[in-house]
């Protein structure tokens, strides 16, 4: 038997625990991490790198409240969150979706949301946790100003995207194993530089992408500003591991960029893996070895495969990561042509996409309250 759809909670009432509204069972308490490696303090207070120094700048000047920047009364179908067409269904065309009634994919979509958001949530408390350790464990005093406030932006990301879940879709999934094994691997070396690379690189170059996808097809508007918003911040994330790291990949020996060029590779498996929604097949009882031979093979999924990597693939080669390996593996996934994306572009439109959202609200809410105090002198004029 298929489970029901679970409703999300209403906005005010009892409080309720996360671990209540989980497909399937979460154990209470926390997941152990070991971390390796060592705590470096610095001693070198001067100046460092400008451009460094330079992102830390617009770290601090672009910090924001989440409560205050996003407009949380906006309705919310939690069925169809984005207000996407069913085009954009995963399984969408396959015998399996055929099969389903309105019912059924009614419930379909409220598990594609809650888990793709849930899988949003995780990364970004993996992202919290990574700049925390990245701030404990890194030698220069530049690199340690910017991650503190990218500490600050991933504990606002995990601020919102845990208020979106609880009041607008109120039912979660599990960390994905593949995503989990990366933020392990990334915590487990007790080389400084591979929490950068894990996180900065691979996990939100990923993300940056996933959520640049899903912010320009989304028609809600909440879940168009929150992805928005996050971007602008993510933008500077990825921006502060190609700095970081471009310059100290320049000194390596080639053995150890061969260790760093196998811990990409497999890496990037990992991600590629983390968004096929196997979780969801399972949950639903579907034919999961039909359901991921269908997505492996759609075109639109594969077209989504190759956005997903557009913020990877030119990263990796701008930090000096491009033996034949990486290269290999990438023609493997179908991706390699993604190392010709402008990254700094990218970027530009993640902050102005971010502006635009800004002066479209505050146009809306102006155009409001003129209409209310054009409708209170009418009516005084008629009294």
């Amino acid at each position: 038997m298929k489970p029901e759809a679970v409703q999300p909670p209403r906005k005010a009432g009892p409080v309720v625990s996360t671990y209540d509204h989980y497909v399937s069972p979460v154990e209470p308490g926390t997941w152990d991490v070991p971390a390796a490696g060592a705590t470096r303090f610095s001693w070198e207070y001067d100046d460092g790198r400008g451009r460094l120094l330079d992102l830390y700048q617009r770290g601090k000047d672009k910090q924001w409240d989440a409560a205050k920047r996003i407009d949380w009364d906006l309705p919310v179908d939690p069925t169809n969150v984005m207000e996407t067409p069913d085009e954009f269904v995963p399984i969408y065309g396959s015998r399996q979706w055929n099969i389903l009634n309105e019912k059924e994919r009614k419930e379909l979509g409220h598990h594609m949301g809650s888990w793709l958001f849930s899988q949003f949530l995780h990364g970004e408390q993996g992202a919290l946790t990574v700049a925390a350790r990245i701030v404990e464990s890194v030698p220069d005093m530049d690199s340690k100003f910017y991650a503190a406030t990218q500490t600050m932006d991933e504990a606002r990301h995990v601020e919102l995207y845990s208020r979106f879940m609880r009041e607008n879709i109120g039912l979660y999934y599990p960390i994905n194993p593949d995503l989990a094994r990366l933020l392990s691997d990334a915590l487990n070396d007790s080389r400084w530089d591979l929490p950068y690379l894990g996180m900065q690189v691979l996990i939100e170059g990923l993300a940056l992408a996933a959520f640049g996808v899903h912010r320009d097809m989304a028609a809600n508007p909440l879940v168009k500003q929150l992805l928005a918003y996050v971007m602008q911040d993510e933008a500077r994330h990825v921006a502060f591991g190609r700095l970081a790291l471009r310059d100290y990949y320049r000194e390596l020996t080639e053995a150890e960029r061969a260790e760093r060029e196998e811990f990409v590779v497999e890496g990037c498996y990992l991600m590629r893996d983390r968004f096929r929604a196997q979780e969801v097949w399972e949950r639903l009882g579907y034919d999961v070895a039909e359901c991921l031979e269908f997505t492996d093979h759609s075109p639109v999924q594969q077209a989504f495969r190759n956005l997903l990597f557009s913020r990877i693939v030119p990263c990796v080669k701008d930090i000096g990561l491009w033996g034949s390996k990486v290269q290999h593996a990438y023609a493997d996934l179908g991706v390699l042509d993604a190392a010709k994306t402008d990254l700094e572009a990218l970027m530009r439109d993640d902050e102005e996409i971010a502006e635009r959202v800004d002066r479209e609200k505050y146009a809306a809410e102006l155009a409001v309250r003129e209409a209310e105090v054009d409708a209170a002198i009418a009516s005084a004029a008629e009294s």
